[in-house]
């Protein structure tokens, strides 16, 4: 499942048949639940991945937690994060936000010089602030709807709109397209496990306040979602 996982052409092909799915089986949904209309089959899904996350991939992110040095942690973390910011930039500027995306680009070129291939967050120091988006939060800048909520194979919550995001955030994925097949798994590896490392604090706070942990989730990712696409700024009509 793992070397499933790392192949960057067999997630894209899983995410787009996926869509493809639920866009399928939105006409013949029986849930009742507007914005989840295929709850049956996403309560699967969400069970599968529950299961692949305690048997596999929840284990291997303890492990790597309890023996990585914690400033070797959050280099990993810094270097990906680094990555990143060159597509938030992108992302920014076609969502029509200059000023963010030339802090972005800002930052990608401190990290990668002072901060040594983005290793050591020196930006963040110098006040230049982090931002979050990708091609999901571009379309719903540009007035591209949700569609139904969705539960992905590993990759987890999203909606058909931003499943569409997904394949091309992973198209453009520097890490997904180094050429090198051994370095480009483990560099894929070796960010899902640090990913999941950084989620475990929020794993018991999730337990606990969850009775429906499934339904917690879903609410909590459209939530998130309204927020990041809108800055923070959700208009009422589209708050709950």
């Amino acid at each position: 499942m793992l070397n499933m996982i790392k192949q960057r052409s067999g997630s894209v092909r899983k995410i787009v048949a996926v869509a493809l799915m639920t866009v399928a089986l939105g006409g013949c949904a029986t849930s009742g639940n507007q914005k989840d209309p295929v709850e049956g089959f996403n309560r699967a899904m969400f069970a599968f991945n529950e299961g692949l996350d305690a048997v596999i991939i929840k284990p291997v992110a303890k492990g790597y937690d309890a023996v990585m040095p914690t400033p070797v942690r959050t280099g990993v973390t810094n270097f990906f994060g680094n990555i990143a910011d060159l597509f938030i930039g992108v992302n920014n500027l076609l969502q029509g936000k200059p000023a963010e995306a030339a802090s972005d680009i800002g930052r990608v070129l401190v990290n990668s010089t002072i901060g040594i291939l983005g290793l050591i967050d020196v930006a963040s120091d110098m006040g230049m602030e982090k931002h979050e988006e990708d091609f999901g939060q571009t379309f719903g800048r540009w007035g591209v709807g949700d569609g139904a909520y969705v539960v992905l194979p590993v990759f987890g919550p999203r909606t058909v709109r931003d499943t569409v995001g997904l394949v091309l955030d992973v198209k453009a994925d520097p890490v997904a397209n180094v050429d090198d097949v051994s370095t480009r798994n483990t560099l894929l590896a070796l960010r899902m496990v640090d990913n999941r490392a950084d989620l475990l604090p929020a794993d018991k706070v999730i337990e606990e306040a969850a009775l429906d942990k499934y339904a917690y989730i879903r609410d909590g990712y459209l939530q998130r979602r309204r927020s990041l696409i809108h800055d923070g700024n959700v208009p009422r009509e589209q708050q709950d």
